[in-house]
């Protein structure tokens, strides 16, 4: 039986594995970079990172990797060979987003997106894919104390757009987001990338869909 959703207030989107299949791009990338510095990289490990950001992203590398590991200069450089390929390819913008996008805006549901990601990379990546005209403002990680789990970068979309975070709906694709959903109160709606919830964490979302386009069903 599909799940029947409340038309929300704010749809709020996660970016990086949600609207852009940028994760396995970051993950690749970044395996090689750490390859160059003398390190390797688990794909379990990137995934418990996912969706991070700031002291406790740095936190899980040194605990994964060492004290020593060089993480925010591998980090950035991995960012900046992402973004040159962004650059010139273009943003991979998955499947079913601007279907759920032109939803969203002919039922007149205001959008934003609350990333991990830093505001002026997703700004640049909405822009560069066309879609920035969807979302009325965007939360980055840089903007926020503290990242996913915690609830403060919904919270903080909530309150930007002043509504109460139960009438809002978040949109993510890692385990991290959805208990920083969770934690803030707000319903959320599952599109797995990397990895599929583990089965508690899937107990605490209104559902799980495949695509984004999915999403539209919920609702009808």
């Amino acid at each position: 039986m599909t799940p029947h959703l409340t038309i929300p207030a704010l749809a709020i989107f996660d970016m990086d594995g949600l609207i852009f299949d940028t994760e396995r791009l970051f993950m690749t990338t970044k395996d090689g970079v750490m390859k160059e510095y003398g390190y390797t990289q688990q794909k379990d490990d990137y995934i418990h990172t996912l969706g991070t950001c700031g002291q406790q992203l740095l936190d899980i590398l040194h605990r994964l990797y060492g004290d020593d590991y060089p993480a925010e200069e591998i980090s950035q450089k991995c960012r900046t060979l992402v973004t040159e390929k962004i650059r010139h390819d273009g943003p991979p913008v998955k499947s079913g987003i601007p279907e759920l996008l032109a939803w969203f805006a002919t039922n007149n549901i205001p959008c934003c997106v609350a990333s991990s990601t830093k505001h002026d990379i997703v700004a640049e990546y909405l822009h560069l894919a066309n879609l920035d005209k969807y979302f009325a403002f965007v939360i980055g990680g840089d903007q926020v104390h503290r990242s996913k789990p915690n609830p403060d970068i919904f919270l903080t979309a909530c309150q930007h757009a002043d509504i109460k975070p139960e009438h809002a709906l978040v949109l993510e694709d890692s385990e991290n987001g959805i208990l920083a959903a969770c934690n803030a109160n707000i319903p959320v709606v599952c599109i797995p990338d990397l990895k599929v919830p583990s089965e508690e964490i899937a107990k605490k979302t209104a559902a799980i869909v495949s695509t984004a386009a999915d999403v539209i069903q919920l609702f009808n």
